[in-house]
């Protein structure tokens, strides 16, 4: 059978204002330290791994938290991320901690929650 979908490509935000743009594009860049990959008048790619986060200037307002929960990055230092966040000053909501997903088989990682510039829910996620 062919594989129709081959993972994400990307999770894309809006901000409502020029000052609100540069929050989120240094967040991700100077705070996560993410790569940069594209830029244009209306927008930003910015390189996750083999995904990618959009980011555009042009919303008419400010949008409301919507169905996606949160999204999760993939990482090696959860610990080390949750610092970076905290001293550029944004909210932990959930402190590093290690985990079981109750699967079969158990499935361990070590997690922490922030909110992001815009209020996304972002998980650091490693896999142990």
């Amino acid at each position: 059978m062919m594989k129709l979908i081959n993972g994400i490509h990307h999770v894309a935000m809006k901000c409502s204002n020029e000052e609100k743009y540069e929050e989120v594009i240094n967040f991700y860049h100077e705070v996560l330290q993410l790569e940069i990959l594209r830029t244009w008048d209306t927008g930003t790619m910015i390189k996750v791994g083999n995904e990618i986060i959009e980011v555009f200037n042009d919303a008419e307002d400010e949008l409301p938290q919507g169905m996606i929960r949160h999204f999760a990055l993939a990482t090696d230092e959860v610990d080390a991320c949750v610092e970076a966040v905290r001293e550029a000053g944004y909210e932990i909501t959930v402190e590093p901690k290690d985990i079981v997903i109750p699967s079969q088989p158990g499935f361990p990682a070590r997690i922490a929650f922030c909110n992001g510039p815009l209020g996304e829910e972002i998980e650091f996620f490693q896999e142990k």
